[in-house]
């Protein structure tokens, strides 16, 4: 045998490169979970912007808003002014109707003689005292204004109602009945507007929180007046 029959033969070896090994399926499952938690994190921030950029009130609502809290802020303050002119108010008239009763009975007649022209004078003072009051008012809310306007039209009618009387006091005959029965049904005017205003002064104290507010004039039985109800002073129900 020859030399080269004699050497170990050599085995040659080709070095293939190496396959990475199948992901494990848990691996895999990890990997696709926290994808779709990216995915749905991602989805959330998205439509929570789109959500909030809908909602979100416009400059124009966030101005509405606030003008609506000033207003009723403001309506508040002058609920609570008008109620205290109206007790003022009601404090001024109180003389001026109990000297009407005198002057004015209820069937129209003429009044005691003991009614001077002092007397009347001092009614007038009252009276345009009370109108006076009412001066100027400001711009509140609707159910406010109504308030306000039917307790100054009240007043201006009891000024009217002293002036007519004043005006009969110098009239003799037809002429003075007829005027005194014009102040009578003024005077009743005068308190059925008053009740008025009283009534939806109480109802806007309660709307504004300050309960019950009686400020009503006192009436005879049949003179068609409204009535305060029955509920006391500060007390909530409607």
């Amino acid at each position: 045998m020859s030399a080269l029959g004699n050497r170990p033969q050599e085995v040659a070896t080709i070095n293939r490169p190496r396959q990475p090994a199948p992901a494990r399926p848990a691996a895999r499952g990890r990997v696709l979970a926290l994808a779709f938690a990216l995915a749905f994190a991602l989805g959330a921030l998205v439509a929570g912007g789109v959500v909030f950029g809908v909602t979100r009130p416009s400059s124009i609502e966030q101005a509405a808003d606030r003008l609506r809290a000033e207003s009723a802020l403001r309506d508040r303050t002058q609920i609570r002014t008008l109620t205290e002119l109206a007790r003022g108010t009601r404090t001024r008239l109180l003389p001026v109707l109990d000297g009407l009763a005198l002057a004015l009975p209820g069937d129209g007649a003429a009044g005691p003689v003991a009614v001077t022209a002092a007397d009347v004078e001092k009614w007038r003072q009252a009276a345009a005292a009370a109108v006076q009051g009412f001066a100027d008012p400001p711009s509140g809310e609707t159910a406010t204004n109504v308030a306000r306007s039917s307790l100054a039209s009240a007043a201006r009618q009891f000024a009217t109602t002293v002036d007519t009387y004043t005006m009969a006091r110098d009239l003799t005959g037809p002429a003075r009945a007829a005027a005194l029965d014009l102040a009578a049904r003024q005077r009743a005017d005068a308190l059925f507007t008053w009740s008025i205003g009283a009534t939806a002064l109480d109802a806007v104290n309660i709307d504004a929180g300050y309960g019950h507010q009686h400020v009503f004039l006192p009436t005879s039985p049949g003179e068609g007046a409204l009535t305060p109800d029955t509920e006391p002073e500060g007390s909530h129900q409607p």
